[in-house]
């Protein structure tokens, strides 16, 4: 794997449940948070890719939920590019414990490019994108 981002995230109580612990979506939020950074690490802010009429929605979720995380828990979110296939890529993420290194949850996430002007998919990942996610993941395109 080629680019490791690392977030560090601090559980407040609006994050958590009547249980007393993480609810569900709030790992959703912050592995969002996780993919967005990720972007922007290798060179790609969100809002100038959706001015050039891209936009990267999930369409695909995959989350193992492992334990759960507390109020004042302090997390690392852990986001790196897993595979790419020319259309797609898989991000895998990772949110533990900063102080134990517990993992809470582990996730694929798979992203696709599409137009915002028309809401269609691309045929294929635009060449700046496909170029970074060519070189971080595991490429499943012919040489």
């Amino acid at each position: 794997m080629g680019t490791i981002n690392y977030l560090t995230q601090k559980v407040y109580y609006s994050d958590t449940d009547a249980y007393g612990v993480v609810w569900h979506g709030a790992y959703l939020r912050w592995l969002e948070m996780g993919r967005v950074q990720w972007c922007e690490m290798t060179g790609h802010n969100l809002v100038e890719l959706e001015n050039q009429d891209i936009v990267l929605p999930v369409v695909n979720l995959n989350v193992r939920y492992k334990s759960s995380a507390r109020l004042n828990d302090n997390l690392i979110i852990e986001t790196s590019v897993s595979k790419f296939n020319g259309l797609s890529v898989i991000f895998h993420q990772t949110i533990c414990d900063e102080e134990t290194l517990k993992v809470f949850i582990e996730a694929d996430v798979e992203v696709v490019a599409i137009s915002k002007a028309s809401g269609k998919l691309y045929r294929r990942m635009p060449d700046s994108l496909a170029e970074v996610f060519k070189k971080e993941g595991k490429c499943l395109l012919p040489a």
